[in-house]
């Protein structure tokens, strides 16, 4: 079988959606499949709008001499109206990799109709539907008007180095010593991931606590300057860290030195809530998105209403104080993660789904 993969940019740029289109490409290769990627640039929503129009994208689309169309849904803006005549034109089905859905994200009203409108269209252009978590399921059906086959296969966390788990009286150790709490927030500087909110309630927490981010920024980009002001204006520059981009041996550094992992995002599922439990740390996120797939409320970590910046705070305040808590937590995630299946597993599945799409 020979796969179309079409994404936007480049197959390994960091972020979860990516590192699970590439765990899906590596199944489909070693499944004896053949994967081609067709990429196009990053550009605004309303320039890739313009992508259905643009006759060398579509030529490129209807020429392609592969058996099945492997989509990510990030490039509905590019595909919602040329789709309709891809199926006429090409024998492939067309299977949509639905990670979340953009209008399913907190954005203008004014442009919020719009989002919904083009995902509803490019949503019924398609044969089937590969989505990475039960929510991401529900968000999609919420915007077809029939529904289509889908698999659900979950995101993994095993694909980090980890010669040496975290065991028990590792994560009782790291839990009960030391003076400040160890907070890890891991994502790219984008206002999605939340960190705006997570700075306005470290603010407001009473005790020792620091904070690292990880993760990739753009020194040009609007939000990093929002952040680095808000920083200052908070005082908060001795207890922040900002380590930028890292490789996956120093980020399994980081989980297993950090106490505590709080990343207020909305997420399709968050793969880094996963990674964070497998190295015993308790998670704070959002009741929003498929994070309560991943995090159990209460008992694994906590969940905190979007943009409730209060309960963030309440969050929080309970980890400075109560090691016990954290101790619990931790053990408790990890056991979470030991019962979710691998990406060989999870991706298996996947394949198997996909090929009996393409025999269709």
């Amino acid at each position: 079988m020979h796969v179309g993969l079409i994404i936007y940019g480049s197959i390994d740029t960091l972020s979860g959606g990516y590192l699970y289109d590439r765990m899906l490409m590596r199944a489909l290769e070693r499944a004896g499949h053949r994967v081609s990627i067709l990429a196009t640039p990053w550009r605004s929503y309303p320039q890739h709008l313009t992508d259905n129009w643009r006759t060398g994208w579509r030529r490129d689309l209807f020429t392609a001499s592969v058996d099945l169309w492997l989509q990510d849904e990030l490039n509905h803006p590019s595909l919602f109206w040329l789709n309709r005549t891809l199926r006429r034109r090409h024998r492939a089905p067309i299977v949509s990799l639905v990670h979340h859905l953009r209008s399913g994200e907190e954005h203008s009203p004014v442009m919020l109709p719009l989002y919904r409108y083009v995902e509803r269209i490019y949503l019924a252009s398609v044969d089937a539907c590969l989505v990475n978590s039960n929510s991401t399921l529900a968000a999609v059906r919420t915007l077809e008007s029939t529904p289509r086959p889908f698999h659900i296969a979950f995101p993994a966390a095993d694909h980090l180095p980890a010669p040496l788990e975290m065991g028990a009286d590792a994560i009782a150790a790291r839990a009960l010593l030391g003076d400040r709490l160890r907070i890890l927030f891991v994502g790219n500087l984008i206002p999605r991931k939340g960190l705006h909110c997570l700075l306005d309630a470290l603010a407001r927490v009473e005790g020792a606590w620091e904070l690292s981010v990880v993760g990739q920024f753009d020194l040009g980009n609007r939000y990093t300057h929002t952040i680095q002001r808000q920083v200052n204006a908070l005082g908060l520059g001795a207890h922040v860290r900002f380590l930028g981009r890292v490789d996956d041996n120093a980020l399994v550094a980081h989980y297993r030195s950090h106490h505590l992992l709080a990343v207020p995002s909305y997420e399709g599922f968050g793969i880094v809530y996963l990674e964070a439990q497998r190295f015993g740390l308790p998670v704070i996120a959002l009741t929003a998105g498929a994070a309560r797939e991943v995090v159990f409320d209460g008992q694994t970590g906590v969940l905190v209403p979007p943009g409730d910046v209060h309960a963030l705070t309440a969050a929080l305040q309970r980890f400075v104080h109560d090691r016990d808590l954290l101790l619990g937590m931790g053990l408790a995630a990890r056991l979470r993660y030991t019962l979710h299946p691998g990406w060989t597993q999870s991706m298996a599945g996947a394949v198997a789904w996909l090929e009996t799409i393409a025999a269709r």
